[in-house]
């Protein structure tokens, strides 16, 4: 087996390091510094020795050396705080990271005592080593975007936070699993299932009073949610700053906000502390909403108010008479249906066509724009007749609970996004290409296959008509094989082709190339297949067995790479 990449590692120095509550950069420097044992996957490993109750033949790999290199700095880590350290010996506030002293105290090395049965030996390395190691990678994970130099904010911001999280609370599934991952880590527990089951002692090591029903199960989790916000309401005075402590609530920030990682949390923290949602977590919910207006309007005069507000606030406009306007209901048919009903009804039926329209294309326009969420969000406290704005914002959330328990095809879960196939023009260009439709009328190639999904636009009209002509090629050979072409490259800008080692005259550049794989039929199959007839390039690869390759070259080749 080949040695991991270095993303690869560090994917799992991240998982084991959110599961056990440390901070990640330690682990990829016992790596670094021990550079052993070697493993059965040709690795070499932490330093982690069998001990206790874990075997020789549960360390052999990477995965297995990570895993309990982290249950075993977990284990020092209780060990310390057992033996006196204050938060302070163990983590550096202001500059985010281990304190040298711990980082020294780990380099000697450390066995397990026998009571703890998840945790190995961690043999000795070089300190210097070591923290140079940790200081590096801790480096390397905060360059990002606005990360700041010092992180002595970052306890108080945690600890603001958590204190209002009860109030915003709605009881979405992703909010309750950032309070469970809180307190997996809080009380050092692995995983998701170990915590529920252990919330009882959880909340009785923070001196909480239970209530008898208090896991009085229903179909979903809610029934954990009165006590996970009892253990949440006693985190601030309970907190002290221990390292495990300020992992786990940097993971409730990580998880209630939906970030990607631990360090845009500790960005996220300096610009906000307030736990109230971001009302882009509605989109979901407003979206669904949207898809369902169609379905549902019936051209009753709220209906009819609530989508032609929608627009105004949509297209930015300042009036409702500007709204229909810009939806082409004249100014003049306004006004001449004050006095005749006739009028009225027919502006009223184009209106109402106009408004599907703009309704049936919401999912494909919206961009996340403050006033477009703003306009879905008047267009839903208009629809169901709402006072105010909070009440449509509260329903919103209400909606999202039920789709994310809802069944597929209930009326809770989110409707089938629309397709809207535009017609195309009369010819292609680089500046009309529509991504779904199809290249050749009636074809079943797509400009998104030949693009790899609009990755790669072709930057002149000679190349959309090579992209044209092999299509009208590669469709004859479909048609005649009866069965679909998988597309795995067509068009390859020549930078592109130099990195994924194509040659300096392969047609992909010029964009009349296509790889592919036809599902049931080697590529020997497809050569000889295609071979008698096929007036262009024809490939095959001895080291892909079932991928072809044609190109629409004005003279026959043939060839096996």
């Amino acid at each position: 087996m080949a040695q991991l990449s270095p993303d690869q590692r560090n994917y799992l120095y991240l998982q084991e390091a959110a599961r056990a509550g440390i901070h990640k950069p330690i682990l990829a420097a016992l790596y670094a510094a021990h550079n052993q044992p070697t493993l059965a996957d040709d690795e070499t490993g932490l330093g982690v020795s069998p001990a206790n109750r874990i075997a020789l033949e549960q360390v052999r790999t990477l995965g297995e050396q990570i895993y309990y290199a982290a249950n075993t700095i977990r284990s020092l880590s209780e060990s310390l705080v057992a033996q006196g350290w204050a938060a302070s010996d163990l983590w550096h506030a202001e500059k985010g990271r281990y304190t040298d002293r711990f980082i020294q105290t780990l380099a000697v090395g450390y066995a397990a005592p026998a009571t703890d049965s998840t945790a190995a030996r961690l043999e000795a390395c070089d300190k210097q080593k070591l923290l140079q190691a940790y200081v590096e990678d801790f480096k390397i994970d905060c360059e990002i975007e606005d990360f700041p130099e010092s992180q002595a904010y970052v306890d108080q911001a945690l600890l603001a936070l958590v204190s209002e999280l009860s109030r915003y609370y709605n009881g979405l599934p992703a909010q309750r699993d950032a309070l469970l991952e809180t307190a997996r880590i809080w009380s050092r527990l692995d995983t998701r299932e170990a915590t529920i089951a252990k919330l009882p002692q959880v909340i009785a090591s923070l001196n909480i009073p239970q209530s008898a029903d208090a896991y009085a199960e229903n179909s979903d989790e809610s029934y954990l949610d009165g006590t996970l916000l009892q253990f949440v309401e006693q985190l601030s005075p309970n907190y002290s700053g221990y390292p495990h402590q300020r992992e786990g609530l940097l993971r409730l920030v990580q998880v209630w906000r939906q970030l990607d990682s631990r360090e845009e949390a500790i960005v996220s923290l300096k610009k906000n502390t307030s736990p109230e949602p971001f009302l882009k977590i509605l989109d979901p919910a407003l979206i669904a909403f949207a898809g369902r207006i169609p379905q549902y309007y019936r051209g009753q005069a709220h209906q009819r108010n609530a989508v032609t507000e929608a627009v105004r606030i949509w297209r930015q406009l300042d009036s409702r008479t500007a709204a229909l306007i810009s939806l082409g209901i004249k100014a003049e048919n306004l006004e001449a249906g004050k006095s005749d009903p006739a009028v009225l009804v027919k502006a009223a039926a184009q209106l109402d066509r106009e408004l599907l329209a703009f309704a049936r294309r919401l999912s494909i326009e919206y961009k996340e724009a403050d006033h477009q969420r703003e306009a879905l969000i008047v267009l839903v406290q208009r629809w169901r007749q709402m006072s105010t704005k909070t009440q449509a914002i509260t329903s919103l959330f209400d909606d999202l609970k039920q789709m994310n328990l809802a069944r597929r095809g209930s009326l809770e879960a989110a409707p089938a996004p629309l397709v809207i196939v535009p017609k195309p023009p009369e010819r292609w260009t680089p500046k009309n290409i529509q991504m779904y439709a199809p290249i050749i009328p009636d074809g079943y190639f797509t400009w998104a296959e030949a693009t790899h999904g609009g990755t790669r636009m072709p930057p002149d009209q000679a190349t959309v008509d090579a992209m044209i002509r092999i299509a009208k090629l590669a469709q004859r050979a479909r048609d005649r094989i009866g069965r679909p072409l998988r597309i795995t490259s067509w068009y390859r800008p020549a930078e592109i082709n130099r990195r994924v080692g194509g040659v300096s005259n392969s047609r992909h550049i010029v964009g009349d190339a296509i790889d592919f794989y036809c599902e049931g039929l080697t590529g020997n199959q497809l050569y000889w297949f295609l071979d008698p007839w096929w007036p262009g390039g024809l490939g095959r690869y001895s080291r892909f067995p079932y991928l072809s390759h044609i190109d629409a070259r004005n003279y026959r080749s043939r060839w096996l790479n």
